[in-house]
């Protein structure tokens, strides 16, 4: 099955991906994970990609297009596979289009604006470890020190309410129109996303037997 997988921001589109994943025995292809890799493997459109990180500008659709295609040559794509983070605009879905690749479904995880801020600026990491918290869903035993080293717990500036109101207004302007582009396709399925994981999971797994 050949998935996408849609939803703004921290509307928690990585777990499902995962689940899926392991569900359907197929690679969860997250965009920046690829590019990454790409970077690291120094393929040609990796290269590609590197020249625009270094020079601190995005790297333009044809090279993202250009790494994905790489990406789903690969044979373990051959009997399915999880785009998250691609298409991000409609001349990305077009590209994707073009490729000849018929996608079976699109998965659209909807959580309203309110909630992700909510979600997203409450989150806290350890400066020394890494250990991930929440204000109000996984409270540390004492208040801004991480439970296993003791380190102080901060707030990261992409969690920061402005930075995730910023970047949800980039989603409904670029990547919303998605929806409209694949419901007429008739593949669009909506997950209304709920305040617990395991919830929203289980709507999730409904939507791709439906």
């Amino acid at each position: 099955m050949k998935l996408i997988l849609l939803g703004a921001p921290g509307a928690g589109k990585g777990t499902q991906a995962e689940v899926i994943c392991e569900k359907l025995s197929i690679p969860a292809i997250s965009t920046g994970n690829i590019i990454r890799e790409a970077l690291k493997n120094g393929t040609e459109m990796g290269l590609k990609a590197k020249s625009f990180i270094d020079a601190g500008k995005l790297v333009p659709d044809e090279v993202v297009i250009g790494i994905i295609k790489d990406r789903l040559a690969c044979d373990d794509c051959n009997n399915g596979f999880i785009l998250d983070g691609f298409p991000r605009t409609i001349p990305q879905a077009e590209a994707l289009d073009a490729m000849g690749i018929v996608i079976d479904k699109v998965i659209d995880i909807e959580v309203p604006d309110e909630k992700i801020v909510k979600r997203m600026s409450g989150r806290r990491v350890c400066k020394d470890c890494g250990a991930s918290y929440h204000l109000e869903y996984k409270k540390p035993a004492k208040e801004g020190v991480c439970n296993l080293c003791g380190g102080e717990l901060v707030q990261r500036k992409d969690d920061h309410p402005d930075t995730v109101l910023d970047r949800l207004s980039v989603y409904h302007e670029q990547t919303e129109p998605l929806k409209s582009y694949y419901g007429n396709k008739g593949i669009l399925c909506v997950v209304e996303g709920q305040e617990e994981v395991k919830d929203t999971t289980a709507l999730t797994l409904k939507a791709l037997e439906d």
